[in-house]
C-alpha cells in the first residue's frame, strides 16, 4: 500500500522588493523597466497563519459511480496502486523539493512506502495535484485531487463550488479503455474520451436559487481534451486564472481551459431562469457537450453586494515585445521511442526513468529575480499546453501580436503553427520542470527541466 501524507500550512502574502541594475547588454533598462513594474506582483515568501492543515492520501484502486448506471474501476486516493508515484501540486509555488517530479526533486515512492509532502503556500486560489510518474495512466485512471488555498477574508458568496472537468475513454461494457499512450493518442492531441464528467459524475445537477453569487472554481484535469464551457446565461465575470486573482474582471465568453487550467468565476443566477434549468455546454468541439445543470428554483434570494475580487496585480510589460527571448524552445515530434513517436523540446526528449542521469549541463538556465522572456514555436500541427512548474507567467504575444492579457498562468495553449512569447520573473531557486501538458505528449518526451540560479 502506498501512502503519502501532505502537510499543508494556509499562507498570508509576503512582498519582494527588487533594487539594483541588471548587466544584460543592449536591453538592462528595458528589463529594470519590466522588473520594477512586477515588484510586488505576488507573493515571495510565504507568511504561515499558523493554521497546519495535515491530510493522509492513499492511492487505492476504487469503484466509482460516474453516473453510467455501473460502477468504474478507478484508481483514487485514499488505499495503493500497484506503481510507483509521487504528487505533483500543480500552480502551487512549493520549495523545490516538494515539487513531486522523480528523479529530480525525489525517488518515486514505491508501493507500501511514504513520502511526506510539507510546505506553506505562498498563493491563495484553486489548485490541484496529481502524479508525475505515468501521469497519462495515473490521471487517466482517476489519480487526482483539488487544493482550494483559502483567501484571509473570503467573500461571502452564496456558495463555493468546485467543478472538475475530465473525459473518459470507456469501452462498450464500461471499463477505462487500455493500452495507453497509443500512437493514435500520440499523433494527434493526445488521448480524448467518449464521456465527459464534472467533478466524477456525468451531467450532474446542481440545485441554485435567483439571485444567488456562486464562486466556480473550474479546473481541467483530462489528459488531453480542451474545454470551452459556454457561460452566456449568467451574468458574471471570470476573476481569476491558474488560481492566482485577475487585475480587472475578465468577460465569460471566449474562456477556454486547456488541461491544467483552472479558472475561477463570479456567477450571479438570472432572476430570469426562475423555474427553468441552465444547462452548461461545452463548445470547443463541433460537438456540443453538456457540462452541468443548474436547476434554478422559484425562492428567490438578495444577490450578496460587494466587490470583484478581480483586483491583483498583473503588469502591462508592454515594452517587452523589443526584447529578444532569452530562451526558444521548438515544439516538435520525430518517429522512434518506446510508442512510435516522440515529442520533442528543441528536438529533445526526457523520460522520467532517465531522470536520475539527467545532466544538469542540459538544464536550461534562468537567473532569480531578473525578467525573462520565453518563446514557444509549435512546429507542429497540434496543440500543446506548455506548463511550467514554480512560477507564473503572462503572455506577451501570439505569432508577434502584442497582448495585454490581465491575469498570471501557469499553463498556456499554444496552437498548431503558432508562436507564443511568455513573460517570467523566477523567484524560487531549483531545477523545475517545463512539459507539454497532454499527458501522452510529456510522457513520449516532451519534458525539458529550468535551472532557476540566485
Amino acid at each position: 500500500m502506498l501512502r503519502t501524507i501532505a502537510a499543508v500550512l494556509v499562507a498570508a502574502a509576503g512582498t519582494l522588493a527588487i533594487s539594483g541594475r541588471l548587466t544584460a547588454a543592449g536591453d538592462a533598462l528595458p528589463r529594470e523597466t519590466l522588473l520594477r513594474e512586477f515588484s510586488g506582483a505576488y507573493p515571495a515568501e510565504a507568511l504561515p497563519t499558523g493554521r497546519v492543515v495535515q491530510v493522509d492520501l492513499e492511492a487505492a484502486p476504487a469503484m466509482v459511480d460516474i453516473g453510467t448506471g455501473r460502477p468504474l474501476a478507478v484508481w483514487a486516493y485514499n488505499g495503493s496502486v500497484p506503481v510507483p508515484t509521487t504528487i505533483h501540486w500543480h500552480g502551487m509555488r512549493v520549495p523545490n523539493p516538494m515539487d513531486g517530479v522523480p528523479g529530480v526533486t525525489q525517488a518515486p515512492v514505491e508501493p507500501g512506502k511514504t513520502f511526506v509532502y510539507e510546505f506553506t503556500p505562498k498563493d491563495a486560489g484553486t489548485f490541484w495535484f496529481h502524479p508525475h510518474l505515468r501521469s497519462s495512466e495515473q490521471v487517466e485512471r482517476g489519480l487526482y485531487g483539488v487544493v482550494v488555498v483559502e483567501d484571509r477574508n473570503p467573500s461571502p458568496y452564496s456558495r463555493d463550488l468546485v467543478w472538475v472537468l475530465d473525459d473518459w475513454l470507456l469501452t462498450g461494457d464500461g471499463r477505462i479503455q487500455e493500452p495507453f499512450n497509443t500512437r493514435h493518442d500520440l499523433a494527434h492531441d493526445g488521448r480524448w474520451g467518449n464521456l465527459v464528467t464534472v467533478s466524477g459524475r456525468a451531467l450532474p445537477t446542481e440545485q441554485v436559487r435567483p439571485g444567488e453569487r456562486i464562486r466556480v472554481r473550474l479546473v481541467n484535469a483530462a489528459n488531453g481534451r480542451v474545454f470551452a464551457p459556454d457561460l452566456s446565461r449568467f451574468e458574471g465575470h471570470a476573476i481569476a486564472f491558474d488560481g492566482m486573482i485577475a487585475s480587472a474582471p475578465l468577460p465569460l465568453v471566449g474562456l477556454e481551459l486547456a488541461p491544467g487550467n483552472r479558472v475561477d468565476l463570479d456567477l450571479i443566477v438570472p432572476a430570469s431562469a426562475a423555474g427553468r434549468d441552465i444547462v452548461v455546454v461545452d463548445r470547443f468541439t463541433r460537438s456540443s457537450i453538456p457540462l452541468v445543470t443548474l436547476a434554478v428554483g422559484t425562492d428567490a434570494v438578495v444577490t450578496p453586494d460587494f466587490a470583484s475580487l478581480a483586483r491583483g496585480m498583473v503588469p502591462e510589460w508592454t515594452g517587452a515585445d523589443a526584447l529578444a527571448p532569452d530562451l526558444e524552445i521548438a515544439l516538435a515530434a520525430r518517429a522512434g521511442g518506446p510508442y512510435g513517436i516522440e515529442w520533442t523540446l528543441n528536438d529533445r526528449v526526457m523520460r522520467h526513468e532517465d531522470a536520475g542521469a539527467h545532466d544538469h549541463g542540459d538544464d536550461y538556465h534562468l537567473e532569480r529575480a531578473r525578467f525573462a522572456k520565453v518563446r514557444f514555436v509549435n512546429a507542429s500541427s497540434r496543440l500543446h499546453p506548455m506548463h511550467v512548474h514554480g512560477l507564473f507567467f503572462k503572455v506577451l504575444a501570439r505569432d508577434g501580436r502584442p497582448l495585454d492579457e490581465r491575469h498570471w498562468r501557469d499553463t498556456v495553449l499554444v496552437r498548431p503553427r503558432e508562436t507564443v512569447d511568455i513573460g517570467l520573473v523566477p523567484l524560487d531557486i531549483g531545477r523545475w520542470m517545463l512539459h507539454c501538458h497532454i499527458l501522452e505528449h510529456a510522457e513520449s518526451g516532451m519534458m525539458t527541466l529550468i535551472d532557476v540560479g540566485s
